[in-house]
């Protein structure tokens, strides 16, 4: 038997939202891959726990007049469409509550 270096990989989730990006004015090929109606803009989070999705999507829809096409509580992903100025708004509150409710730590909100 030969020693070979082993490495495990484990999941520790955190109170964090490690992503918040928006996608302005996406291709119309992008939403028809992933599955959203085309819009002016897709927001994109992640966040761990998972259950932290739950929580952003509200306070995402609270936030911005967007229709949330996907939330994850397993994994944490929330995507969300609206107009480019709705999503910002959206991304910006979710992470509003997830920082100054939840004690979360803020992922940058990021665009492209």
């Amino acid at each position: 038997m030969t020693d070979k270096p082993r490495s495990i990989q484990e999941y520790v989730p955190g109170k964090q939202a490690t992503l918040a990006h928006m996608i302005a004015h996406p291709v119309a090929e992008l939403c028809q891959q992933i599955g959203v109606d085309e819009s002016g803009a897709i927001g994109l989070m992640t966040i761990t726990p998972g259950e932290g999705a739950i929580i952003a999507a509200d306070a995402a829809s609270k936030s911005g007049d967007i229709k949330l096409e996907f939330v994850d509580r397993f994994t944490g992903c929330l995507v969300f469409t609206g107009d480019v100025a709705a999503v910002e708004s959206a991304l910006a509150g979710a992470l509003e509550a997830l920082t100054r409710v939840l004690g979360f730590s803020p992922a940058p909100l990021t665009k492209t």
